[in-house]
Formats: structure tokens, sequence, C-alpha cells
């Protein structure tokens, strides 16, 4: 009796943290990024190639890093609203196009609206991997200080928006 004791106590355990784990969201990853310093690059602007981008260029200012390619389904999805966004001019947002070439992106600005201030064209996914990007679209809110505050993996909606990235917006821009 004793020896089916150990292996039905590991069972259980091991039931419970399954349990537990397919009751979490999988949007909601926890970032080792966030309340950290954005990771610096300079990177080609997508329309002027030879003109840069670095987020050192925003300091003093809270803004949107949008991570986002053409091939993107769920980039197509959040674009709309990102554009309406852009029109509001609430937050500054600026593109991270991701493992993409510069001619897709640029055809695919051109058909649904470009929302960004600029975007940068991250061919090989380098800063990609600098941020933690699991899969595209990803969104952050950076701080005046160049810190990341938030990190919404998957499209951004509506409601992600009025309940969490705009309030947050809102605070830092006081601050």
């Amino acid at each position: 009796m004793m020896r089916f004791i150990l292996p039905l106590v590991i069972f259980l355990a091991l039931a419970a943290f399954l349990f537990k784990g397919l009751s979490l969201n999988p949007r909601e990853v926890p970032s080792p990024l966030v309340d950290k310093p954005a990771p610096a690059f300079t990177l080609p602007q997508l329309h002027e190639p030879k003109k840069q981008f670095s987020p050192a260029d925003m300091k003093g200012k809270v803004w949107m890093l949008n991570v986002w390619a053409s091939w993107c389904v769920s980039c197509r999805d959040e674009h709309p609203l990102l554009v309406e966004l852009a029109a509001q001019k609430t937050v500054p947002i600026y593109g991270l196009n991701y493992k993409d070439k510069r001619a897709d992106a640029e055809m695919w600005l051109q058909r649904g609206g470009d929302p960004y201030v600029l975007s940068v064209s991250d061919t090989e996914g380098r800063i990609g991997i600098d941020y933690g990007v699991y899969g595209v679209p990803e969104t952050y809110v950076i701080d005046k200080q160049g810190i990341i505050r938030y990190k919404q993996i998957g499209p951004v909606t509506m409601q992600s928006l009025s309940d969490t990235i705009l309030p947050l917006v809102a605070k830092l821009e006081k601050e």
C-alpha cells in the first residue's frame, strides 16, 4: 500500500501544476524587461534608410514601440486601431519592422495607412531578440527616462488600450 502513495502524491502535485498553468492567460507572460531600460539600438529608418533612429532620441518623451511585420496576420488586426490612435495624437507610436523586406513593409503601410511617427527596419531580428519578442505584434510603453513600463504581447485591442495602455501613458506624462 505504501509503495502507491509516493507515485500518487507526485501525480497529484503534477496535476495541480498543470491545472494552474491551464488557467493562466498566455498574453500575460511576465517580461524581465518591464521596469528596466529599453535596450539601445540604432537602426535605419524604413522610409529613409540613410537616416537612423535610436531610443535615445526619445529621452524626455513617453512613447510606444510597436513591433510589426507585413507578413503578420495579427498585425493586420491591430493596424486600424493603431491608425486611429495615431490620429488622436495621444502618444507617439514608433514602429520596429521585424524580419521583413523593406519593399513589402512600405507597400503594407501605403495600403493600410501609416500610424508610425517613423519605423525602423530590423531585417535580421537582432533588436527583437534584445527586446524579448516572442512573436509579432508586440507593443512596449516606454517612459521619459527610457524605461519600459509595459509590454503587450499580441495585438493591441480597444480593451487593452482603454484599460491599461492609455491610463499608463497619462500617468507617465504627469511624472
